[in-house]
C-alpha cells in the first residue's frame, strides 16, 4: 500500500507546489494546443459553413471527405507533416522539424476536420430553420454562412471543444515531429509515456491530473458559456 500511496502523494506535492519543470510541460502544452485549435476553427468553420448551405459539384464528396477525417490516424498525419518538414522536404529549408512549430501543425491537421464537420452539422440546422427568412432578404450563400456562423457562434464551441480535446491529448503525431525534447517539444501526453515507460510515476500522475483538469475546466466553461446565452439570448 505504501508503494502505491507514494506517488500519489509525491505528484500532489509536485502540482501543490507549482512545480518549475511541471508549470513549463503545462504550458508549452496549452499554448501548442490552444494555437493549433485557433488555426483550425479559422480554417474549419468557414469550410463546414460554405459545406452546410453551398451547392457545387463534389460537395457530397466533400463531406464525406471530412466526416472520414474525423478519424486521422494521428501517427499517420506525423508521419506525412514529417515528410513535408524533413529536409528532403518541401518545407525543409524553413528548419521547423523537432520544434513547436511543427506541432502546432500537426494538431491543426488533425483538428480541422473534426471542426469543419462538426461546423457543418450545426449550420445545416440552422441552414433548414433559418434558409427561407435569408433567402427572402437577399442574402447570398456565402452571406448567409457568415451570418449562420455568427448566429450559431455558441453552439460552435463544442465544435472548438471537440478539437481542443483531441489536440491536447495527441501523442503520437506530436512525438514525431516533436522528438520529444526536454524543454523544447515536451508536453503533457509525451511525457506521461515518456516518464511511465521510464517507472517515474509521480511526474506522469500529477500530468495526468492536470491534464483531466483542463479538459473537465473547459467542458465546465463552454457549458456555462451556453447556458448564458440560451438565458440572455433565446
Amino acid at each position: 500500500m505504501h508503494e502505491f500511496n507514494e506517488p500519489l502523494v509525491t505528484a500532489w506535492q509536485l502540482v501543490a507546489g507549482a512545480d518549475a519543470h511541471l508549470a513549463g510541460i503545462v504550458f508549452l502544452s496549452l499554448s501548442i494546443s490552444l494555437t493549433a485549435t485557433l488555426i483550425a476553427c479559422v480554417l474549419g468553420m468557414p469550410i463546414g459553413a460554405l459545406l452546410a448551405v453551398g451547392r457545387f459539384p463534389g460537395r457530397r464528396v466533400l463531406i464525406v471527405l471530412f466526416n472520414g477525417l474525423m478519424g486521422l490516424p494521428p501517427v499517420v498525419v506525423g508521419l506525412l507533416v514529417y515528410l513535408l518538414l524533413s529536409r528532403a522536404g518541401p518545407l525543409g529549408q524553413f528548419g521547423l522539424l523537432f520544434s513547436p512549430t511543427a506541432m502546432v501543425i500537426a494538431q491543426a491537421v488533425l483538428v480541422t476536420p473534426i471542426v469543419a464537420a462538426l461546423t457543418r452539422q450545426v449550420i445545416a440546422d440552422e441552414w433548414k430553420e433559418y434558409r427561407e427568412q435569408l433567402r427572402s432578404l437577399g442574402a447570398s450563400r456565402s452571406r448567409a454562412a457568415a451570418t449562420l456562423l455568427w448566429d450559431g457562434r455558441f453552439s460552435l464551441s463544442t465544435a472548438a471543444l471537440a478539437g481542443f480535446g483531441r489536440a491536447i491529448a495527441e501523442v503520437g503525431a506530436v512525438m514525431i515531429v516533436g522528438g520529444n525534447i526536454d524543454g523544447v517539444t515536451r508536453v503533457m501526453t509525451t511525457t506521461i509515456a515518456l516518464e511511465t515507460s521510464k517507472g517515474d510515476l509521480p511526474l506522469a500522475l500529477a500530468l495526468g491530473a492536470i491534464l483531466i483538469a483542463v479538459v473537465l475546466s473547459i467542458n465546465a466553461a463552454a457549458y456555462a458559456l451556453r447556458g448564458w446565452a440560451e438565458r440572455h439570448w433565446g
